[in-house]
């Protein structure tokens, strides 16, 4: 089956904030402001309810029978809505395995919230058995199924006082872990125009989590140590044809790991 492994990055819903507290005078940069006030008020850090996260980057890891391949979703000048609808279609289409890492906390109820403000269809992800009984017993939808394994939950053993970063967790393992920039550093990026920084960090985020998907498959059985050895072989193949900055970068940093 067809894996997907995917990460996104969001910035404050500077328009859903102006309407959702009737300010519609609020400049982009008073709005963010009010928001972040709020959020450390209420839970005394700056993290954002879902609902008001906008997304700006959704990367991937698709690993198909035939390839491996690392990219973020449409280019530089598509929007919000362009990125989720895309995000879905491919759903549609391949109906992959998706991998994350904290999906089910925090990347798959952004897209829920993000959808449903755009009204934007994604029939086979939400399928549940009614069209095609194969997903009555696992689907997108359950913890506890496995066309989405959130990583960071099945390492917990779901429970969230087990809960790891991803940074750490591949650092420990020996990949390069984050690189360059962080989550909470995204929106500065954005203000400064930098959305390719932004979706070039996403990108080695998704590869972080495609690395510890594939030990996680070895030590649960799935694949075998030359297996292993073959995907990351592939892997690297892929990301040294690339001849991206910042694929190089990471490959020099596992490389030296």
């Amino acid at each position: 089956m067809n894996v997907f492994v995917f990460d996104i990055e969001t910035i404050p819903d500077c328009a859903g904030a102006r309407r959702l507290y009737d300010s519609p005078e609020w400049s982009d940069q008073e709005a963010s402001e009010a928001l972040f006030a709020m959020a450390r008020e209420h839970n005394g850090r700056d993290f954002l309810p879902h609902y008001l996260q906008k997304i700006v980057a959704i990367s991937a890891v698709l690993k198909t029978a035939d390839e491996v391949k690392v990219w973020s979703l449409g280019d530089l000048d598509s929007d919000e809505k362009d990125l989720i609808s895309r995000f879905f279609a491919g759903i549609a289409r391949f109906s992959p395995i998706l991998v994350t890492w904290n999906g089910t906390g925090f990347d798959l109820p952004v897209l829920h919230y993000r959808a449903l403000l755009y009204g934007i269809t994604g029939s086979r992800y939400w399928e549940s058995g009614e069209n095609d009984q194969s997903f009555r017993w696992n689907n997108y939808l359950s913890r506890y199924h496995e066309r989405h394994l959130d990583l960071m939950d099945v390492l917990s053993a779901y429970q969230p006082r087990a809960s790891a970063p991803l940074d750490k967790i591949a650092t420990l393992l020996g990949y390069p872990g984050k690189m360059g920039m962080e989550g909470s550093q995204v929106w500065a990026h954005y203000q400064q125009g930098d959305l390719l920084g932004i979706r070039n960090y996403c990108e080695t985020d998704v590869l972080n989590t495609y690395l510890v998907y594939l030990r996680f498959q070895q030590i649960r059985g799935k694949i075998t140590a030359v297996d292993y050895e073959t995907a990351c072989t592939e892997l690297i193949e892929t990301l040294t044809a690339e001849q991206k900055p910042h694929f190089n970068e990471f490959l020099q940093h596992w490389q030296r790991s």
